[in-house]
């Protein structure tokens, strides 16, 4: 068995950058640090931090007043961040950066007087939190049929924004439904699906295509919880091109007996998943099936984010 280990996989900059502003902020104040939502979408990272002393919240009700706060990768609303600072939290906003330019092209699009259109999943941590910043303003879109259902027409003034961890290619076909139903549909200058969310599809693009033409068997499987959107979406596009793929968060999701027979497994990882957690399926692998390992490239990712500010 070969294991094709594919790159870029893992952490990107943003996740990089909440999970150690959440690991500096134990360290400096001590446990517990309240979170707001999961501090990025994977059940392992969540569970590390847990035992560190973080106390993940879905409400700030949750939170007593004057706590160190942290607010997740994922973003939130202009009210949440208007309710830690009624409470008196010491908030750190660990969002990612390419998720708060989202939140300006939103601003910027309703202050200019359009109706905005967001292309995502409505109950996306990320999604609520952009809708937040105009609930009567933005709508949410998932499908062409939902785009049939909105109460625009083609002669108002509309934009569009998309959710950062979409599928590169479903959002395209989406963007371009709207604007054949809206041919004066404006959007942002520099595509919102974010540089790592590109990466990681083409990598699992490129390796499905190199083998699926081959006579060998192929599975591929992807490191991310069943909550990670952008996880997810890598595990679609390796069946979109016909190679059977599972999402799993650890070794212990792998069953032996569906890989008898195979000859080639594509392992990646969603931008919230921990590269030791790979290397842990990489080494059940090896133990299970004497398997070999390859890792194939291709391009390298250089972003870095500043750390957030710390109160």
């Amino acid at each position: 068995m070969l294991i094709k280990l594919l790159y870029p996989r893992g952490f990107c900059a943003g996740v990089y950058r909440a999970t150690s502003a959440l690991s500096a902020a134990l360290n400096k104040y001590g446990a517990p640090v309240y979170v707001y939502h999961e501090i990025v979408h994977n059940k392992w990272v969540v569970d590390y931090f847990r035992q560190r002393g973080a106390a993940f919240v879905d409400s700030l009700d949750d939170v007593p007043d004057g706590a160190v706060t942290l607010f997740s990768a994922h973003g939130v609303s202009p009210q949440i961040e208007r309710q830690a600072k009624e409470k008196n939290l010491r908030y750190i906003d660990a969002s990612c950066p390419l998720v708060q330019k989202v939140h300006r092209e939103a601003k910027r699009f309703v202050q200019q007087g359009y109706s905005v259109i967001l292309i995502g999943h409505p109950r996306h941590d990320e999604v609520v939190g952009v809708q937040g910043e105009a609930p009567d303003r933005i709508f949410i879109v998932k499908s062409k049929e939902s785009i049939d259902a909105l109460p625009l027409t083609a002669q108002d003034k509309i934009a569009y924004i998309t959710q950062t961890t979409l599928s590169v290619d479903e959002s395209a076909a989406i963007i371009e439904y709207l604007k054949s139903r809206f041919p004066n549909i404006v959007g942002p200058t520099v595509k919102d699906v974010c540089y790592a969310t590109q990466n990681r599809q083409n990598a699992v693009k490129t390796a499905a295509n190199d083998f699926n033409h081959k006579n060998c068997a192929v599975k591929a499987l992807i490191v991310g919880s069943a909550n990670s959107s952008n996880s997810i979406r890598l595990k679609e596009i390796a069946v979109r091109q016909n190679i059977p793929a599972a999402l799993i968060d650890s070794p212990a999701d792998v069953d032996p007996n569906d890989f008898i027979g195979v000859d080639v497994v594509l392992l990646t990882a969603g931008a919230s998943a921990h590269e030791s957690v790979v290397q842990q399926v990489v080494e059940f692998f090896q133990s299970a099936f004497d398997a070999q390992v390859e890792e194939t490239r291709i391009c390298e990712e250089n972003t870095v984010f500043p750390a957030p500010f710390m109160p």
